[in-house]
């Protein structure tokens, strides 16, 4: 008897258990039901635009980037690395002192400024490698300081010092520098290939940059007035100009291992070069950077040579 009151008490709540859950199910996904949920997630779509816009509205935008994660999938990230941005932070203004300090004439504070921005840049692309931090955003931010200090700089200081006195003559030179560096940058910037990394195609804008500002340091060193020798010096920048966008291949010293063992007398080789630069460091750096250029077409010269004699006579 017990057992069949209590066969018959679970009976009736198993049906009324089955009951309450259809109804519970016919609810969810009555109309009714169905349009309070639309409803509810276009109010959640209306808040985060509230939300957006409220940020729209801040004087400075937070910056977010998208990066490939480990399994492919894109991956977003808020802020920007601060310690590579401020090795290309300083790179720029440097460049940007030494544009203010041509303009004031003191044209050799600005030459050693330019050098200054190729140590600043040099830095910041390996800092960011060491600690794991590269970004695109700080790929974009090294380029535009990049054409700053070694495109727009040496152009103001070569112009002030020397180019002035040429008229339209001379700007037309100094302008042919500033656009050679800057398709030189966009070149670099957008290039793919399976170039050697061993090598740079044309002459890399720091490089460009030394060219020029070590011709104004060292020969303002010696006393020479630009204007007396406006005409070579015009010819010189734009010759600068012409070499960042041309197709004359450039050691690129990546190769070159820093973090592995080397022999003592390399940091001895390292002293004494540091030692002579420092004796004189106008037109040591200027003679460095002008056997550089010259590299470029001496090494074509010398491939296209070797060439034509392993081509077979017909």
């Amino acid at each position: 008897m017990k057992n069949a009151a209590f066969s018959r008490v679970f009976l009736c709540l198993s049906a009324e258990l089955n009951w309450l859950f259809a109804c519970q199910i016919a609810t969810l996904f009555s109309p009714a039901m169905l349009q309070g949920n639309a409803m509810t997630e276009h109010q959640n779509k209306d808040h985060d635009t509230e939300v957006e816009g409220a940020h729209a509205l801040l004087p400075i935008d937070e910056h977010v980037e998208e990066v490939s994660g480990p399994d492919g999938r894109k991956v977003r990230h808020k802020g920007i690395y601060l310690l590579p941005n401020l090795f290309t932070t300083a790179a720029l203004f440097t460049g940007f002192y030494a544009i203010v300090s041509a303009m004031d004439g003191d044209f050799a504070r600005a030459a050693v400024a330019v050098f200054i921005a190729m140590v600043l840049d040099g830095l910041d692309g390996r800092v960011a490698r060491l600690t794991n931090t590269q970004s695109a955003f700080g790929a974009e931010y090294d380029s535009l300081s990049d054409m700053v200090a070694f495109g727009v700089a040496p152009a103001v200081v070569v112009f002030s010092w020397a180019l002035t006195d040429l008229g339209k003559v001379g700007w037309v030179f100094a302008f042919i520098y500033v656009a050679g560096a800057a398709l030189r940058l966009a070149r670099f910037n957008t290039h793919v290939g399976d170039d050697d990394k061993r090598y740079f195609t044309g002459l890399p804008s720091p490089s460009g940059a030394g060219l020029v500002a070590g011709m104004v340091w060292s020969l303002s060193d010696f006393g020479v007035a630009g204007n007396d020798i406006s005409l070579l010096v015009g010819v010189l920048t734009a010759l600068g100009g012409l070499l960042m966008v041309s197709n004359f291949r450039y050691y690129s010293f990546k190769d070159l291992d820093f973090k592995g063992r080397v022999p003592f007398f390399v940091i001895l080789v390292v002293v004494l070069v540091f030692a002579v630069i420092s004796s004189d460091p106008s037109r040591i750096l200027w003679a460095i950077f002008v056997g550089y250029t010259i590299s470029g077409p001496v090494m074509s010269l010398w491939r296209w040579r070797q060439r034509s004699k392993s081509a077979p006579l017909e």
